[in-house]
């Protein structure tokens, strides 16, 4: 079982290019470019975030008290 061949390729593309048109597929190539963008974005901020140790929670003064509002 072989993969596609270029041949294969190319005339899958010109295909899609009679069915959508250029303008189209410039559209719909520059949102999937901002999608893109926007994804490795969010995945680098996520990572930045998660480097930095979360600060120690402190406790309130009742709960140092040991009454913590329960009967």
């Amino acid at each position: 079982m072989a993969g596609i061949s270029p041949w294969q390729l190319l005339i899958v593309l010109l295909i899609v290019l009679l069915i959508f048109g250029t303008k189209k597929l410039r559209n719909i190539g520059g949102d999937l470019g901002s999608a893109i963008r926007d994804f490795r974005k969010g995945v680098n901020d996520g990572h930045s975030t998660d480097e930095t140790p979360a600060k120690p929670v402190e406790k309130t003064s009742a709960e140092q008290d040991g009454d913590n509002g329960k009967s």
